[in-house]
C-alpha cells in the first residue's frame, strides 16, 4: 500500500500555501503604506492636498469652540459651586 502523503508533496502543498498567504496579504500591506511608492514617506510627502478628517473624528473651527471670556462666567452652577467651598475652607490651598 503506497503512503497517503509523501514528503515531497507535504513539502510542495507547503511552499503553495505559503504563497498563497504572501500573495492574499500584499494588497493589504500595499494600502497600509499609502500606495507603496518607494523612499515616499506617507505623512511627509508634501505633494498630496490636506484631508479631511473622518466623520465622527473632526476637529472645531475656531468658531466653535467656546471663548475664554464664557470660562470664567460667575453665573454657571460649577463656579458658584467652587466660590462656595472656597468660602469654607479659606486656609486650605486647593491647587496644591
Amino acid at each position: 500500500m503506497r503512503e497517503l502523503f509523501t514528503r515531497k508533496s507535504i513539502g510542495a502543498e507547503f511552499m503553495a500555501a505559503a504563497a498563497l498567504v504572501v500573495l492574499s496579504a500584499g494588497p493589504a500591506a500595499m494600502a497600509q503604506t499609502g500606495g507603496g511608492s518607494p523612499g515616499s514617506p506617507g505623512a511627509a510627502n508634501q505633494s498630496q492636498p490636506t484631508r479631511e478628517a473622518p466623520i465622527g473624528h473632526r476637529q472645531p473651527r475656531a468658531d466653535q469652540v467656546p471663548s475664554e471670556k464664557n470660562l470664567s462666567n460667575p453665573n454657571d452652577p460649577l463656579n458658584k459651586e467652587n466660590a462656595a467651598l472656597d468660602r469654607k475652607i479659606k486656609s486650605i490651598c486647593r491647587g496644591c
